[in-house]
């Protein structure tokens, strides 16, 4: 009778188990084809002498391409810069090389994706535009404004990735440590990713995305919600694994760039506490600048909890200022 009972008991176990698990692939299942349809929204593939390039725009007015950072795209860009649309901006969002249906060149350095920004400037008709590089977008951002300097009105460096004395630069392989593989494994999964989101939403902010989680509890409605959608359009991560695996490591690798050279108006921003660490090459960079304004702030991290508004008034200035 026992034994029956027992078998019973690990029958409904089982039952519970392949029952819970269908349960999981299900709202797997759905939730990752929603985010590959709003992943989509409003994107369009243009075709230039550099290859394809995804881009999504928004409004008229004084233009400002919109390079997005680790984990981006169109969407991430577009999804930050939208507000801008009602004060008379007209927002260019492109994917980097790797990023959703922007493919990754052969060569695909900061450089290059500089020279591909150029590129779908050259498809849209746009002969001069403000260019804000955020993050890993920095490095493009950077040296668009350097290698064709009439093409820049302004230039916005938002919490970037860039030099400082004092970094080695590397040659070797993004991976070099343990970190770094899981990280990157992470990042190659669609389900590892959306299983992180519902059960290490917190971890995954502090490390994945650089910003103290207390920081986000503490914030208003706003910023949490801001914050949360940040992290929930990283998914379909697959579709930007190519250009994150770039992304990885690549503060290591850059070198000193001619930023004395550099003659538009220079706004650079950073927040102390950011986890990846920006806050002193963002310095470095604005003082390097002739003219350029370096907003700090002490707390925030990556994502600048608490400062978005003020960012965004900051870049709206800076537009209006230029376009006189």
């Amino acid at each position: 009778m026992k034994r029956r009972t027992g078998l019973a008991v690990v029958g409904l176990i089982a039952a519970a188990l392949v029952a819970a698990g269908f349960t999981v692939r299900s709202r797997f299942e759905r939730d990752l084809a929603w985010a590959s349809a709003r992943a989509a929204q409003g994107s369009e593939l243009i075709d230039t002498r550099c290859g394809p390039i995804e881009v999504q725009q928004a409004g008229a007015g004084l233009p400002l391409l919109l390079v997005h950072g680790s984990g981006g795209g169109h969407d991430q860009g577009m999804a930050w810069a939208r507000p801008l649309v009602q004060q008379g901006v007209r927002v260019i969002a492109m994917s980097r090389f790797g990023y959703l249906r922007t493919p990754r060149p052969a060569d695909a350095s900061p450089e290059a994706q500089a020279e591909a920004h150029a590129c779908l400037l050259d498809a849209l008709g746009i002969t001069r535009t403000a260019v804000m590089g955020v993050s890993a977008g920095a490095p493009s951002a950077l040296q668009l404004a350097l290698r064709h300097p009439q093409r820049v009105s302004a230039l916005v460096l938002v919490v970037p990735t860039a030099y400082k004395p004092g970094t080695v630069a590397e040659s070797a392989p993004p991976v070099s440590d343990d970190k770094d593989k899981w990280l990157l494994r992470l990042l190659g999964s669609d389900f590892l990713f959306w299983s992180a989101l519902h059960v290490a939403r917190a971890p995954l902010v502090r490390h994945l995305l650089a910003t103290p989680p207390e920081q986000v509890a503490a914030a208003s409605a706003d910023e949490r919600a801001r914050v949360d959608d940040l992290a929930d359009r990283i998914l379909p991560v697959s579709a930007r694994a190519a250009g994150l695996r770039d992304d990885t490591g690549l503060g290591k690798r850059l070198g000193p760039a001619a930023l004395e050279a550099i003659r538009v108006p220079t706004l650079v921003v950073s927040a102390r506490d950011d986890g990846f660490g920006t806050y002193a090459a963002a310095q470095y960079t604005a003082s390097r600048i002739p003219g350029a304004r370096f907003l700090g702030f002490d707390a925030g991290g990556h994502l600048l909890v608490g400062h978005d508004a003020a960012v965004r008034a900051q870049v709206v200035e800076l537009l209006r200022t230029t376009a006189h």
